[in-house]
């Protein structure tokens, strides 16, 4: 997904497009600019002292119905840094080569930047053309193709220009109309939740703070709520305003002021980004495709420092490629990265990394995993591979990391800066084709994650039967906990549905509460039989005082695990039944005390009354009373309990 809108956009029956200065140092941006503009870009006192751009400069100009926005760079090495935060979200490159002085270091810097970042389109000014007869401009032109021409913008118009004599300078204003005419519609950008890089921000007396980006997706309206990321608060627009016009709305591709409110200076410091609440957020963990400038000075093998650029934002960080052979000069590798601090990064995002000292460009590419989190073995390989192709196989690799819990849309819209609905899109999809299954609300898992999952739980349910050859079955809780544990505890019902479906092949079978095997009946063995009717007798004999299952243990000289064993089936099935407190007796003998207490015409009664009765001591008798309680053959009212006898 490119993050870079690539086209012009409409507003009051102006359409508007946004390009940006690059070249050397004293080429004559600047002041190409204000020859087109009227405006000069250089605002510091610095500035104008030394007689270089520094920073930042904005301007526009008006022409055939177009309203052409300008993003001034410096072009001196030292301030590449303020170049790339203005660079990030251009729709065209103006590449200034200074016609005496031709194409020179920064020149190829600037080029080479905005090749990594895929600016979309290009036009290359020859300037300064007053200063040289005509046979120095023609090589100076064809030394500027030859530059291009293994470049993306190998086709774009090369235009003699002199700001001091005018010269060229309408062919320019109709070059820039016509591309920005070409370039493909903002619809789908214009679409996506609203992304504004900061580029530029400051407070003025009674305005309070006031931040200035070009508007990479979306649209911004004066009342909107937004995060300010990374920083995680929030403010609200003021007012906005586009090229000192003051409107209701901003659009995707548009250069951009607004007024906030509710935030601090502090808050939205150049690199910040202003985005739709929740659909974004800040990352120091990235793993990217990245390609190598020939010109790098050596390859990067290992661990390497890095000063990364997204956007307008610019981040030290440590990059390492995850190929054994590293990355060479001219080639292209995948990376991971990892932050010193967290910026803001989606799926497809462009980015450009520098040597942090000296400062060099190195090179760029596009963010493939914004939320990566390291892997080693063989599923790096096939990880890397998946987050190499489209987004479907991206969406499903992600899928899988999950294990268990699986994705919901709302990780996969984060990680790819679209509204949840559209991330359910994507995953719906992937769905239809067999490549996901939907394991809950807005919640996906793999194929692969089902099948191992239903293993493991006929594993486990096995082990059970194995500790407990005749349990009735292994507590639904029980399994659920030691399968999914708390991460995927609430897709437990479609997990095991799917493990329970189909004939030949179910992993369990679910019973109420309880989970055991397809086709287990659990029945007593012969000896096993003979020992079940010795413990109920046993129990039967004893009435409603027993006493404990060690002792009748003791009195048949049965093996404790067996006879443990036996007794936990005899509980299960009905034939015995245990008391809250852990006391065992017979269940017929347990029938005989309830329909006893019905028959004693008690309406109410007191537990003295009730040991007296039934001659029980006190540790009888609680825990038949509270066994009674939850049975609702009595309620209890006080120091008395009510007896409720069923109607009819």
């Amino acid at each position: 997904m490119a993050s870079i809108p690539g086209a012009a956009n409409e507003a009051n029956g102006v359409r508007r497009f946004v390009v940006g200065t690059a070249g050397h140092v004293d080429h004559g941006k600047t002041r190409l600019v204000e020859a087109l503009t009227g405006v000069d870009c250089d605002r510091w006192e610095e500035e104008k002292r030394r007689g270089i751009t520094i920073d930042l400069g904005f301007a526009s100009m008006q022409e055939d119905g177009w309203q052409i926005g300008f993003v001034d760079v410096p072009g001196h090495e030292r301030f590449v840094r303020n170049a790339l935060a203005g660079l990030g979200g251009i729709q065209m490159m103006v590449l200034v080569v200074a016609a005496d002085e031709g194409v020179m270091p920064q020149t190829l810097e600037h080029l080479a930047i905005c090749s990594l970042l895929r600016i979309p389109a290009g036009v290359a000014v020859l300037s300064k053309t007053d200063l040289v007869p005509a046979d120095l401009l023609e090589l100076a032109q064809l030394e500027l193709e030859e530059t291009l021409a293994d470049t993306p913008f190998a086709e774009a118009p090369i235009l003699p220009v002199s700001a001091e004599t005018g010269e060229g300078l309408e062919r320019l204003r109709k070059t820039l109309v016509d591309l920005a005419r070409e370039a493909a519609p903002l619809d789908r950008h214009s679409r996506l939740p609203a992304r504004l890089p900061i580029d530029r921000a400051f407070q003025l007396q009674g305005l309070g703070v006031l931040v200035t980006g070009t508007l990479a997706r979306g649209t911004i309206a004066a009342g909107d709520e937004l995060d300010v990321l990374p920083s995680g608060t929030s403010a609200r627009v003021r007012s906005i305003e586009v090229h000192g016009e003051s409107r209701e709305r901003a659009q995707a591709g548009e250069r951009t002021s607004l007024q906030l409110v509710g935030v601090g200076l502090e808050d939205v410091a150049r690199g910040c980004e202003l985005t739709v609440p929740g659909v974004y957020r800040a990352t120091s963990s990235l793993l990217v495709r990245c390609r190598l400038l020939e010109s790098a000075p050596e390859p990067l093998q290992g661990i390497c420092s890095v000063r990364l650029h997204v956007m307008a934002a610019q981040r030290v960080g440590r990059l390492r490629p995850l190929s054994p052979e590293g990355l060479e000069p001219g080639g292209e590798a995948i990376a991971e990265i990892r932050l010193e601090e967290p910026l803001v990064a989606i799926r497809g995002d462009r980015f450009v990394i520098r040597r942090p000292s000296p400062q060099t460009t190195l090179g760029g590419g596009e963010v493939l995993d914004p939320a990566w989190r390291h892997r080693r073995g063989k599923a790096l390989g096939t990880t890397i591979e998946a987050l190499g192709k489209d987004t479907t196989s991206a969406a499903v690799q992600w899928t899988a990391d999950g294990r268990e819990a699986g994705l919901a849309t709302s990780e996969l819209a984060l990680r790819l800066g679209v509204v949840r609905g559209d991330a359910a899109s994507v995953l719906t999809d992937a769905a239809r084709e067999g490549l996901l299954l939907e394991a809950g609300p807005e919640r996906f898992v793999t194929a692969g994650t089902v099948r191992s999952v239903s293993r493991r739980a006929r594993r486990l349910v096995e082990a059970h039967f194995a500790a407990d050859r005749l349990s009735r079955g292994m507590p639904k809780a029980e399994l659920v906990r030691r399968l999914l544990g708390a991460r995927a505890v609430d897709l437990a019902p479609a997990y095991l549905d799917w493990a329970s479906q189909g004939d030949s092949d179910r992993a369990v079978t679910v019973d109420g509460d309880l989970v055991t095997l397809p086709g287990r009946t659990g029945e007593l063995t012969g000896a096993e039989s003979k020992l079940a009717q010795d413990i109920v007798e046993g129990f039967e004999k004893q009435g409603l005082a027993p006493g404990s299952p060690e002792e009748l243990c003791r009195t048949l000289g049965a093996k404790p695990q067996l006879f443990d064993g036996v007794l936990r089936y005899l509980v299960e099935r009905g034939r015995l039944a245990r008391l809250p407190n852990g006391l065992v007796l017979a269940y017929s003998s347990l029938e005989r005390f309830q329909a006893d207490l019905l028959a004693t015409g008690w309406d109410t009664f007191t537990v003295a009354e009730f040991k007296d009765r039934f001659g029980l001591t006190r540790k009888w008798a609680i825990p038949l009373l509270e066994h009674l309680d939850r049975q609702r053959l009595t309620r209890r009212e006080g120091d008395r309990r009510r007896v409720l006898r069923p109607r009819g």
